[in-house]
C-alpha cells in the first residue's frame, strides 16, 4: 500500500469514528505570527463589558466576552457534512460570560496542574489526552487559585460563542481552512494556538486544532423545541465534545457538529477550553 493510500485509509477512520460518536451513538516549528487580534478591547472601567472585551487571568491566559444573545443552533437540513442529531432549534443564551480565547494550552495546563499529559509537546500547542474528569479538575483548581469561578462551556454556550453570529458550517471568514486546523491542512499534528483566523468576537481554533470537552451529558438529538439556557441531562454516558480536531475532516470541525466520548477517556486530540462566570452567568453542569 502506498504512503498516500495509507494516509486516506487512516482519514477514513478517523472520520467514520467521529461519525459513530456524534449524537452519543512540535512547538519549536517555524509558524505565521499569532491571529489573535494585536488590539482586543479590554473592558473600561465603569462600563458594562462588550462583545470581544478580553481579559487576561493570574496564568496569562486570554478570556473574550460574549455577550447574551439568541441564536439557532444546530445545522439545516442541507448543511455539507451535517448529522440528524444536528435539529435547528431556536436558543436563548441569558447571561454573558467570558470564554478562553484560545484552547486551553500545554503551559497552562502544566501551570495548574503540574504535568503534561499531551502526546506532542509544545507550550503553545493545546493540551490533549485531557480527560473529561481531568479537565474538570483543571477548572476547579484554576477556580482556587484565582479567585473566579471557571467551568466547562455548556454545549449550547460552547457553539453559541463559536458561531458569534455567524450561520454558516465555519465562522469568521467562513472558510475553514482560514479558521482552523483540520486533517486535510494540519499534516495531522497539532499546531501552536491562535494561528487561523478569529471569529467575530475574537475567539480562535474554535474550528480543529484540539477538540473541545463541554459540560454537558450527551443527548440523542437537540431537539425542536425553543431553549432557553439549555441545561445537561441530568444523567448519561458520554460528554459532549465539541469544534473537531486536527485528526479529523473538515464536515467534523463544523459549528454544529457533535461527538461525545466517555469521560475517562484520554484521546491524543481532545482537550478543553474554559468559561470564566461573571457575577450573573448560570452556572454549568455540576462536575459530578
Amino acid at each position: 500500500m502506498s504512503g498516500k493510500s495509507i494516509r486516506v485509509w487512516i482519514g477514513a477512520a478517523v472520520s467514520l469514528a467521529a461519525a459513530l460518536m456524534s449524537g452519543c451513538g512540535s512547538g519549536d516549528e517555524s509558524a505565521p505570527e499569532s491571529n489573535e487580534p494585536a488590539n482586543a478591547p479590554t473592558p473600561a472601567a465603569g462600563r458594562a463589558p462588550r462583545a470581544g472585551d478580553v481579559l487576561v487571568n493570574s496564568i496569562g491566559m486570554k478570556l473574550a466576552y460574549v455577550p447574551p444573545g439568541k441564536f439557532m443552533m444546530g445545522s439545516p437540513a442541507d448543511e455539507p457534512g451535517r448529522h440528524k442529531d444536528e435539529t435547528r432549534h431556536p436558543v436563548t443564551i441569558t447571561n454573558g460570560f467570558y470564554i478562553g480565547v484560545t484552547e486551553v494550552t500545554q503551559a497552562q495546563y502544566r501551570a495548574v496542574m503540574g504535568f503534561n499529559p499531551s502526546e506532542t509537546k509544545g507550550d503553545d500547542l493545546p493540551v490533549s489526552k485531557v480527560s473529561w474528569h481531568n479537565a474538570t479538575a483543571f477548572c476547579k483548581k484554576l477556580s482556587r487559585a484565582g479567585g473566579r469561578t471557571y467551568r466547562l462551556p455548556t454545549e449550547a454556550e460552547w457553539e453559541y460563542a463559536c458561531r458569534a453570529g455567524a450561520a454558516g458550517p465555519f465562522a469568521g471568514s467562513g472558510r475553514i481552512d482560514e479558521m482552523g486546523w483540520h486533517m486535510d491542512n494540519s499534516d495531522e499534528r497539532p499546531h501552536p494556538v491562535a494561528r487561523k483566523s478569529p471569529n467575530a468576537w475574537g475567539l480562535v481554533d474554535m474550528h480543529g486544532n484540539a477538540m473541545e470537552w463541554c459540560a454537558d451529558w450527551c443527548r440523542r438529538d437537540l431537539g425542536a423545541a425553543p431553549a432557553t439556557d439549555p441545561a445537561s441531562p441530568a444523567a448519561g454516558k458520554q460528554r459532549v465534545a465539541r469544534g473537531g480536531s486536527w485528526g479529523h475532516f473538515a464536515r467534523a470541525c463544523r459549528s454544529a457538529a457533535r461527538a461525545s466520548y466517555n469521560p475517562a477517556y484520554q484521546l491524543r486530540h481532545l482537550g478543553l477550553r474554559v468559561v470564566m462566570e461573571t457575577d450573573s452567568s448560570r452556572p454549568g453542569t455540576s462536575a459530578k
